[in-house]
């Protein structure tokens, strides 16, 4: 946050930019993790690499996307990968999926415009597809901001996201709802490894038992 403070004021007070910003406020405490060094940069372009595997050695990877305060669900997930799956599973803290679309378009525009010139690479793309592993994203936000960024990198991502009405229930209710707490992560992350061939498809119905995931739960989209 400090980073982007920082950054705005520079952006006002000496190069003179017409800007405003906003915060948004979360009513749940929970442990900022450090930044790693190097990533202030990122943090203004919309991403950065906050954590990558400590499992080495894994053919299984995968790379995982998460915002504000479902990124605790990530970091939760990428352990239960680790440890029960076998999963190496980097972690990326997305500040901005505007900023990444905004760029990405910009280098769009650019390479349309100067077919001769040197073509500009998204910086979306620059972070994920030189990565190895199925992408799976959540956040607290509509599935669509994930969905975005699709046509800049060079395999699907899965998002996971909050969709259909409000809710005055716990979290943790409210998570399991909207299928995108650490289970739902995780699932969707061996759901992709699956699809790739990567993994037997008899992992998904003792992943779905062993993450206490109910089929037959309620559609966030119609219910």
């Amino acid at each position: 946050m400090a980073v982007i403070v920082q950054d705005g004021l520079r952006r006002m007070y000496v190069e003179g930019e017409h800007l405003f910003y906003y915060l948004t406020m979360y009513n749940e405490s929970y442990l900022m993790p450090a930044m790693p060094k190097g990533a202030e940069e990122g943090i203004l372009k919309g991403m950065y690499l906050l954590k990558t595997s400590d499992l080495k050695g894994s053919k299984l990877r995968a790379q995982l996307l998460g915002s504000g305060p479902l990124l605790p669900e990530v970091l939760k997930a990428q352990k239960i990968l680790e440890e029960q799956y076998k999963v190496a599973a980097d972690v990326w803290s997305v500040t901005s999926y505007k900023e990444l679309r905004v760029d990405a378009m910009q280098a769009d525009r650019f390479n349309l415009l100067n077919p001769t010139g040197t073509k500009k690479v998204p910086y979306v793309s620059e972070c994920l597809n030189s990565t190895e592993g199925v992408i799976v994203a959540s956040s607290d936000y509509l599935k669509i901001l994930p969905d975005a960024l699709q046509r800049w990198l060079n395999r699907p991502i899965y998002g996971l996201g909050t969709e259909g009405y409000g809710r005055s229930e716990t979290r943790e209710v409210l998570r399991d709802f909207f299928e995108i707490d650490a289970r739902y992560i995780v699932l969707a992350t061996l759901t992709q490894l699956v699809q790739g061939g990567q993994l037997k498809a008899d992992v998904l119905p003792k992943a779905i038992h062993d993450l206490d995931i109910d089929p037959a739960k309620r559609n966030p989209l119609t219910d």
